[in-house]
């Protein structure tokens, strides 16, 4: 059984497939999350797109009216968000910037990491060099 692997209650094996991430446009999500690490679109339409690279999928669900959430808001709704190592924060920042991200004034984390918003809004994170272990958040 492999580290991405589990054994359910039933005995059965599991294991993640993918995330999905819900919003309101997928194929030009998909569009983005593939050229941010300079993967591939394997499946983009009205409804759904993928991308894959370096043995991971990340599924992008269309769901209309679906806001993107709140950043800087400690009250609003918490979601999952997506972390992308970077060798440089600044030169991934203008690159991502150029393909439609947006940096919000808010940043967390004391320059550790930066926050960024996709072409929807929604929030992922840039991190330079390896995820130190044990990680905690701060």
């Amino acid at each position: 059984m492999s580290d991405t692997e589990s054994r359910s209650g039933g005995g059965e094996s599991t294991a993640l497939s993918l995330p999905n991430i819900e919003g309101p446009v997928a194929a030009r999500r998909a569009r983005f999350y593939a050229a941010a690490p300079g993967w591939e679109v394997t499946h983009g339409d009205d409804g759904y797109g993928l991308v894959e690279g370096n043995g991971i999928r990340i599924g992008l669900g269309k769901l209309e009216g679906f806001p993107p959430s709140p950043w800087a808001d400690e009250a609003g709704a918490k979601r999952l968000h997506l972390d992308l190592r970077v060798d440089h924060l600044d030169e991934a920042s203008e690159s991502l910037g150029a393909l439609g991200a947006s940096q919000p004034d808010f940043q967390a984390g004391a320059g550790r990491w930066r926050a960024l918003l996709d072409t929807h809004g929604q929030r992922f994170c840039l991190r330079p060099g390896p995820l130190p272990l044990p990680w905690r958040p701060s």
